[in-house]
């Protein structure tokens, strides 16, 4: 395995120096961010404090990384803490000062934060219950982990024209988009993948282009190698608003696009060794009958062991909840956490009397499906955010909750606060992006709606986002229907597929 960490190292003599010229105003915001991203890291809003992105592959927090974490929020006072959309975590509220030296940590830790951000490979993504659900293809969690390693040697190698999100799905759940990223490897039942790429969220979104089917595992990275040479080639590097994979759709189109690729693919091929070789672990299907039962309890595949989910409202972990979940799991000899590609985690690996003391620990996590709703940090701390997604998050379950709605009657809602989608916002049952709504009193914070997104494998749908409805009037469109699903005693699921012309007529009553 390649020694990042000796290759890298180096690097932070500059991160120092020019975040310290921008801590002091001797660089823009513009010139520190496109300097700085490549580090996983940020300046938030206003210039004072940072963020930091710990990337770690397919969303595995192990032992050894939480007490690393667990540790750096006791040592520098780290005060918020959130699960990303990519299966990583962000450290938000940083001094400039503490910044450096935490990141050489980190990366002596295990957790290289190099291409966290930027124009690069970002982390790599994998179903979160991989190798532990009962009904999955099989378990892909090893392929992104080799992935993720093969990917990072192109960060001081080579030049992105944006950044490369790639992933791994284990089954039609299609829980990281597989089928709409930039590039994602798709399980089938006979073991071996099916690859998309070009695809992704955001201003002009995109479904993913099948380029291959039932390709091996073993020569998974050839098909990496033919889309980072494919984006070298064709990407935009003129107009960064044109300058994701998706974009070559339109300037190759399909067919040219798959020519293109597919010659890659043939290039790496004939001059590349890229093959690589892991072993499967044999597990038994489940035989006996499970013996624990709850809502966010599920029993793995291996025989009397459980997963269990936990989902702080908007990703956001509670101040010293990592210390508790730290102090609860370092004992529990199998037990992994696993980020989830909706800013919550699973613990892997439980026996029915870990699971039950770590369901009695995350009992302030979400309570019902609308609780796992997704938001973006928003602009309270993101430089270029539009709406307070997180704050609107948090306002709506506060009112939410105050109605005791039945779980289901409303949705998993997701929430961006800007077009670029980092909460995913167009594939949500409904989804809302920042905005700006004129009223007769004037211009209010706002965020436009869309309905009917699903990321499910072969239904994929993308939900067009349309006209804004008030910060202040979220809440009471959120109450109302719920009111409506509510009173015909069903779920939201159910109630949309057959109610369209009052759910519609909900949305413009809320627009107008």
């Amino acid at each position: 395995m390649r020694d990042y960490l000796q290759e890298f190292l180096p690097d932070l003599d500059e991160f120092r120096e020019k975040t310290m010229k921008f801590y002091d105003g001797e660089m823009s915001v513009a010139e520190y961010k496109g300097f700085s991203g490549g580090f996983g890291s940020y300046a938030q809003r206003g210039g004072q404090k940072h963020m930091l992105r710990l990337r770690m592959a397919g969303g595995r927090l192990t032992k050894e990384r939480l007490k690393f974490i667990v540790e750096a929020q006791k040592k520098y006072g780290i005060d918020t803490i959130k699960i990303t959309t990519c299966q990583s975590i962000q450290l938000h509220n940083l001094e400039a000062a503490d910044l450096c030296e935490l990141i050489e940590q980190a990366w002596k830790a295990g957790m290289i934060s190099r291409g966290g951000g930027g124009d690069f490979p970002r982390n790599v993504m994998a179903s979160p219950l991989s190798g532990v659900q009962q009904d999955e293809y099989f378990d892909v969690m090893p392929y992104a982990i080799e992935m993720g390693e093969y990917l990072m040697q192109f960060i001081k190698a080579r030049k992105f024209p944006r950044k490369l999100k790639v992933c791994f799905s284990n089954g039609p759940k299609n829980e990281p988009h597989a089928t709409f990223r930039d590039l994602g490897f798709v399980a089938r039942e006979d073991g071996k993948f099916d690859v998309y790429i070009a695809g992704g969220l955001g201003n002009k979104p995109a479904l993913g282009v099948k380029v291959a089917e039932a390709v091996e595992p073993t020569r998974i990275l050839y098909y990496a190698k033919a889309m980072v040479e494919t984006f070298i080639a064709h990407g935009n590097y003129e107009n960064r608003g044109r300058a994701r994979t998706r974009f070559m759709q339109d300037t190759l189109g399909v067919d040219g696009l798959k020519e293109a690729y597919l010659g890659k693919l043939q290039e790496a091929l004939d001059s590349e060794n890229l093959d690589i070789e892991i072993t499967p672990v044999a597990v038994d299907k489940r035989t006996t009958k499970d013996l624990l039962s709850d809502r966010r309890v599920v029993a793995q595949k291996q025989d009397g062991l459980y997963a269990v989910f936990y989902q702080p409202i908007g990703g956001f972990l509670p101040v010293d909840k990592l210390a508790e979940i730290y102090d609860a799991v370092k004992d529990m000899e199998a037990v992994e956490l696993r980020l989830t590609p909706e800013e919550g985690l699973y613990f892997i690996n439980c026996n029915s009397m870990e699971a039950q003391k770590l369901l009695a620990l995350t009992e302030d996590g979400a309570a019902n499906l609308f609780e796992t709703s997704v938001a973006c940090v928003g602009c309270t701390i993101c430089q270029v955010g539009v709406g307070d997604s997180s704050g609107m998050l948090m306002k709506c379950v506060e009112r939410v909750r105050k109605e005791n709605f039945a779980d289901g009657v409303l949705p998993q809602i997701h929430i961006s606060g800007c077009p670029s989608s980092c909460s995913a916002h167009q594939i949500g049952a409904i989804g809302f992006r920042g905005a700006v709504k004129q009223t007769a009193d004037g211009p209010k914070p706002a965020f436009a709606i869309g309905i009917g997104g699903t990321p499910l494998q072969g239904e994929e749908k993308l939900a067009e986002v349309g006209k804004a409805i008030t910060v202040e009037e979220i809440p009471e469109f959120l109450v109302e229907l719920g009111k409506l699903v509510s009173d015909a005693k069903t779920t939201y699921d159910k109630w949309s597929k057959t109610h369209e012309e009052e759910l519609l007529a909900l949305v413009e009553k809320y627009t107008a």
